[in-house]
């Protein structure tokens, strides 16, 4: 079980590359993925105990310096965000969706993370800036006052951090959304 997460989000592939070593080398964290996103960004995600998030982030940090756009630690994870992000969550009837963009990566997770634990909601898609020009977003669904609150929790849990887009709660949405869109 997954317990914590952390991010680097940096404006260099080189750069990113050498922090990702640097990270893995500094504890037992483990590496969720590192890879390249649009427009030449690159970003590291790794998972693990606190304390080796913790080490890990510190030393990705120092490495990445400048070059670092943005960063997070989420110390307790909701169980359904990696598998939103690896675009893996099962989709049954849905009584309303959510959809929250954002211009940065890590305001995603963290607010998806926040959406949620917010309400009764299920984490669709979390989309991290590959192909849709940098931007990020996600999608989650349930009952019409479960994803308001989440989408409203999402906007609460950036305070004045990151870049919000846009949000929507669609009501009884089309179904077709969920075969040709997804």
């Amino acid at each position: 079980m997954i317990t914590s997460i952390g991010l680097v989000e940096l404006t260099s592939i080189a750069r990113g590359v050498e922090t990702a070593d640097a990270m893995l080398k500094a504890s037992d964290a483990a590496l969720a993925f590192a890879k390249p996103v649009c427009p030449g960004k690159f970003i590291i995600l790794i998972h693990g105990d606190v304390g080796s998030v913790n080490e890990s982030m510190t030393a990705g940090l120092g490495v990445g310096a400048d070059k670092v756009v943005n960063h997070l630690v989420i110390p307790r994870v909701h169980p359904d965000l990696l598998a939103a992000m690896n675009g893996v969550s099962a989709v049954g009837p849905v009584e309303a969706l959510g959809v929250v963009e954002f211009f940065d990566i890590a305001s995603a997770i963290i607010a998806a993370d926040a959406a949620a634990k917010a309400g009764r909601v299920t984490l669709i898609e979390v989309r991290l800036g590959l192909g849709i020009g940098g931007k990020s977003f996600f999608k989650l669904c349930g009952e019409v006052a479960d994803v308001k609150a989440s989408v409203g929790a999402a906007m609460s849990a950036l305070g004045s951090r990151g870049q919000v887009v846009s949000s929507c709660v669609i009501p009884a949405p089309d179904p077709v959304l969920f075969t040709e869109m997804m």
